[in-house]
């Protein structure tokens, strides 16, 4: 009967080697990144939203004071884009996989110069 263990014995081996296989992903896991550093579009398009809005509904006038709100260090460009037309403000962003550029958007009510509001597109580039 030598070398021979008993099923309980095999049984916490086998749990003391998958918690530790466990408490190795975890602590991996919390030690990676989740997000990136350019990740600044969505709060900065909040932010510009309410600069460029006027109860909810934007002016493409106001897309002037859009790059006050930019984060230290970086640029902005914005675009409202509706079916009538593109309103801009910024330069544009550089193009490219590797360009570090972060962009959001989101729909929105604009006001046309008609009096009208019209469904369009907020979007907001971000980058270095």
């Amino acid at each position: 009967m030598r070398a021979q263990t008993t099923p309980v014995v095999a049984l916490i081996a086998l749990f003391a080697v998958c918690t530790g296989v466990s408490l190795y992903a975890t602590t991996l896991d919390s030690t990676m990144p989740t997000e990136t550093d350019d990740a600044l579009a969505d709060p900065t398009l909040d932010r510009i939203h309410d600069v460029v809005s006027t109860g909810g509904v934007v002016d493409p006038v106001a897309l002037i004071g859009a790059s006050d709100v930019a984060p230290d260090g970086y640029r902005v460009a914005v675009a409202v884009t509706t079916e009538r037309g593109r309103w801009t403000n910024g330069r544009r962003p550089p193009r490219g996989e590797r360009s570090g550029v972060d962009r959001a958007t989101r729909p929105v009510s604009v006001a046309s110069g008609e009096g009208d509001v019209i469904w369009g597109r907020l979007t907001v580039w971000v980058w270095r």
